[in-house]
């Protein structure tokens, strides 16, 4: 059965408190909705948010955020309230309070997305344990070969055989008296 994917425009990912983070107006317009909306999903469904699925932004974070992102200044029409923002897990777990027909169809696409990048990761990890393998056996086959050369050195570096006097030539030639 062929799934169609939906037409994606990825949110930036931010880093806050030292986790990858999502502001909560990028994640509104992937799940089609208004970002009103989205937080009033999330207070309603506040157990499903413990702080590291989500959380509000400081003052001091927002002040770092608005050299990354364009916000308009409070005040003049823009946010009247501090963003939220979702982790991973939070992003996940938004998609499953919504009822809007596209975040059902985004929370199919990330949970698929998530298989997906597991068995990936999997398959990664096989070939770093084969490369590993190899690199060990490289290892093992360098110090044979150097032992080898070792052993074969004082053969290659043999002195030199003392030079015999030339022979005296057989017949009558000048030199032979």
């Amino acid at each position: 059965m062929a799934t169609k994917k939906p037409d994606l425009v990825l949110p930036k990912i931010h880093t806050l408190r030292k986790q990858k983070v999502v502001l909560d107006s990028d994640l509104a317009v992937l799940y089609g909705m208004p970002t009103k909306r989205l937080n009033e999903a999330v207070r309603r469904n506040a157990e499903r948010f413990p702080d590291d699925f989500s959380f509000v932004v400081t003052d001091e974070e927002l002040a770092g955020l608005r050299s990354q992102i364009a916000t308009s200044n409070t005040g003049r029409g823009g946010r009247r309230y501090l963003p939220r923002v979702f982790s991973e897990h939070g992003a996940l777990m938004a998609a499953t309070v919504l009822t809007s027909p596209r975040a059902v169809q985004m929370s199919i696409y990330l949970v698929r997305a998530f298989v997906q990048m597991r068995g990936e990761l999997q398959t990664n990890l096989t070939i770093l344990k084969r490369l590993a393998e190899v690199d060990r056996k490289l290892l093992e086959h360098d110090s044979v070969l150097r032992e080898v050369i070792t052993r074969l050195q004082p053969l290659l570096d043999a002195p030199d055989e003392p030079e015999e006097p030339p022979k005296r030539k057989i017949g009558f030639h000048e030199g032979n008296r």
